[in-house]
């Protein structure tokens, strides 16, 4: 925490000169902190492509800011990875033409116009883990006369013994289970384009203790052999792959030293929440805040301020709370927290917060913050820019 806190006062700075006249709550944010973050991710990936994750984003100005007007490619990123095929269709819409789905879809209706859409079809790789997945997208689809592409999502979780360490995702995990499920996709008229492993337990844990730096290590060991054989097993059913893809984040070095992977997916990295404090293998720059107002003074060392509650998914507790973070110092009450029409802060700080004043906080989680405003304001050394959310384009997947 203390190294992101040491991070962002320039960032700050900006966004708050240029946000004065404003009245809270908003989210802003710092483009010339975000365009750097960029250019770390890339520096990170060293010469693999960066998918960009959308989710982790929500903002289409600032997918632009990363992968140029036409949402497909800019420097070293290229590609999207959607988290919702009618999020996919939209982005079609707007140029996008390398989506990659991150999780499987029975969408029936986004199926329907899917395979209806010959530039979709062309453009848009669907995520599969069973064969079952691969029957409602044939019948949604309407028939046998098209071939979908298709990447397999493999089980990249560390096990030890009964332990499972990770994420739950796919039931695909063994180089027997991927050949078995590109086999049956093949048969059945889609096209098996590649592969995907998403190593949570790696690329979302920060280096918070030695133990769990040498769980991770080990995590990376194991999974990097696995791949290699999955890869095999799946070539040796489909022939050649257009994608292995692989990492976030938090991974990206130990994504992209492994030779199999011809891609790695990050999108937290551009605006870096809470949660990416506590990494060794990068300095955290955050890029995105928001404000809330000051509207009572309970106590000369407690300030009010209004909404504020924009908890972050994943398990309960501290670690998904939004952080005060100017002025310094300020804390949430324990009795209280992040609530959803008011949020009492307290510190020394606080007794200098009158009603009308505002205080920043970074969220937890990066896109998720984007569901709760319609707009952020994009701040660079020039001011300001007003630009929607997907909540403020009417996108809620």
């Amino acid at each position: 925490m203390l190294r992101a806190a040491s991070t962002h006062d320039d960032a700050l700075d900006r966004v708050d000169a240029a946000t004065a006249d404003l009245d809270p709550p908003f989210a802003a944010l710092d483009l010339p902190t975000l365009r750097r973050n960029a250019d770390d991710l890339i520096r990170r990936a060293a010469g693999v492509p960066v998918r960009v994750a959308s989710k982790s984003v929500r903002c289409r100005a600032v997918l632009e800011e990363v992968l140029g007007s036409e949402l497909t490619a800019r420097e070293g990123f290229r590609g999207i990875m959607a988290y919702s095929l009618r999020e996919a269709l939209w982005l079609l819409d707007h140029d996008a033409r390398d989506i990659l789905l991150g999780y499987p879809t029975v969408d029936r209706a986004a199926l329907a116009e899917f395979g209806a859409r010959p530039e979709a079809l062309a453009a848009v790789t669907l995520m599969v883990d069973s064969p079952e997945q691969l029957r409602i997208v044939r019948e949604a689809t309407g028939g046998s006369d098209i071939r979908p592409r298709v990447c397999l999502d493999v089980d990249a979780s560390l096990r030890i013994g009964p332990v499972h360490v990770g994420v739950r995702r796919s039931p695909v995990r063994s180089p027997e289970d991927a050949a078995l499920l590109a086999r049956r996709a093949d048969e059945d008229g889609f096209a098996v384009v590649g592969v995907m492993f998403y190593e949570a337990q790696i690329a979302g844990l920060a280096d918070s203790s030695f133990p769990v730096r040498l769980v991770k290590r080990a995590s990376a060991r194991e999974l990097a052999s696995r791949r290699r054989a999955v890869v095999d097993a799946v070539r040796s059913v489909v022939g050649d792959l257009e994608l292995v893809n692989g990492g976030g984040t938090g991974s990206l070095e130990v994504t992209t030293a492994d030779p199999v992977v011809t891609e790695a997916t990050a999108g937290s990295g551009l605006y870096v929440p809470t949660l990416f404090d506590g990494y060794r293998a990068f300095t955290p720059h955050p890029a995105m805040f928001f404000a809330l107002p000051a509207v009572r003074k309970p106590t000369p060392s407690v300030t009010t301020l209004f909404g504020g509650g924009y908890i972050a998914s994943g398990p309960a507790g501290a670690s998904r709370i939004p952080r005060p973070v100017r002025p310094a110092g300020l804390t949430l009450l324990r009795t209280e927290g992040a609530g959803e029409v008011q949020t009492p802060v307290t510190g020394r700080a606080a007794a200098g917060i009158g009603i009308g004043g505002r205080v920043w906080f970074r969220h937890a989680k990066a896109g998720e913050l984007c569901e709760r405003f319609d707009r952020v304001y994009l701040v660079d050394e020039n001011g300001r820019t007003e630009v929607p959310t997907y909540r403020g384009e009417g996108g809620c997947w």
